[in-house]
């Protein structure tokens, strides 16, 4: 039976969270963390498991504490210009099985108030991978146009990240995709409410998302030699 996985304590400790982004308040809130955040989270990346298994059996829901589909909470902040040390949000990714040795795309969930997202596709891949992806949208349109363009897609999905003010070298101006060709993220999704977040229906949203946005996930899987 579907059940709910986060409550409205996720996000007051999230929002608490924004407004104390310090190691000393964290510490002394970190049961709460790990209460309200990150096992429920953790319960929902292993009951993904199996219908994401449906969905391509080359991608893992992986609900280990660390080193699987939960991003860290902590931040990176060695070369950013923002040094607090805590993401005010809780995040997944449902990576392929092959993505340490091929860049590959992902499935993708975004926990944060006022700003839930779902989506899939690749964030910022290497020139390598962003060339080979190119290269076989120019040679293969009308897949993608099937991935991308139909009414299923529209529908649900906006297209994220940056993309060149002008054509790539080496690629027809005049291409029927010029605009997709110039796209530095090959990454789509929508937002959704934090009721949905919070409600028994979380799951099963979900798994229609990535159904929707699969052949997309497919087709960037076979730009870069990747089974799906």
């Amino acid at each position: 039976m579907p059940r709910a996985y986060f409550t409205p304590a996720t996000f007051k400790f999230l929002r608490a969270l924004s407004r104390n982004n310090h190691r000393e308040w964290f510490l002394a809130h970190k049961a709460d963390y790990e209460k309200d955040v990150r096992d429920p989270f953790l319960a929902l990346i292993t009951d993904l498991q199996a219908p994401l298994a449906k969905i391509s059996g080359h991608f893992r829901a992986d609900p280990r504490k660390n080193g699987g589909s939960l991003f860290r909470i902590y931040r990176d902040t060695r070369f950013s210009g923002d040094k607090e040390p805590y993401k005010p949000w809780a995040s997944a990714r449902f990576f392929h099985e092959r993505r340490h040795e091929i860049p590959a795309p992902s499935f993708y969930l975004h926990i944060q108030p006022g700003d839930c997202f779902i989506g899939g596709g690749m964030w910022h891949p290497e020139a390598d991978a962003l060339k080979r992806l190119r290269a076989f949208i120019a040679d293969n349109p009308a897949a993608w146009k099937r991935a991308t363009q139909s009414k299923t897609f529209s529908d649900h999905f906006t297209f994220w990240g940056e993309s060149l003010t002008r054509p790539p070298r080496g690629f027809d101006p005049e291409h029927e995709l010029i605009e997709d060709l110039k796209r530095k993220d090959f990454a789509a999704g929508e937002n959704f409410e934090e009721s949905l977040a919070c409600s028994s229906e979380l799951l099963p949203y979900m798994v229609a998302s990535y159904k929707r946005i699969a052949p997309m996930i497919d087709y960037l899987c076979a730009s870069q030699e990747l089974d799906f």
